[in-house]
């Protein structure tokens, strides 16, 4: 005879399947992504675990306005909504790329109430890289 499916918790006690994780955070690392295309905003806990994410594409952007700094401002105060909700209050930020929307995420960042400890810059920078192409012959 077939077991029958157990739930998580009972009608009871209000929980019926999976709740929205409710943890508290009150430290993580913020990554700002910027190319020249689009801005990813990434809210992890200390551990590098991800808790909030937000792009400007998720936003609604689309096409050349992906890359503006509006839409960077507006990607990292959707990421950082929910984590201020769960209680952060402090952190560290990590900017990577060439992008315009550098400025605009820290700017959003600042804004939102967030204590920084400190603002990395993580680009990554060749050490004289890759070997160039031939010269083209005319």
């Amino acid at each position: 005879m077939a077991k029958p499916i157990s739930r998580i918790g009972s009608r009871r006690n209000g929980h019926i399947g999976s709740r929205k994780n409710g943890r508290r955070i009150p430290k993580g690392v913020i990554h700002v992504q910027a190319s020249f295309n689009n801005t990813i905003v990434t809210v992890t806990d200390v551990r590098g675990r991800v808790v909030s994410w937000s792009s400007a594409g998720t936003c609604g952007f689309r096409g050349t306005r992906r890359g503006t700094p509006f839409a960077a401002q507006t990607a990292a105060g959707n990421a950082i909504r929910t984590v201020v909700d769960q209680g952060m209050q402090r952190a560290e930020v990590r900017i990577k790329g060439p992008g315009l929307g550098r400025d605009a995420a820290l700017r959003a960042i600042r804004r939102s109430g967030i204590v920084l400890s400190f603002v990395r810059d993580i680009t990554p920078m060749p050490h004289n890289g890759c070997r160039p192409p031939k010269k083209r012959r005319v």
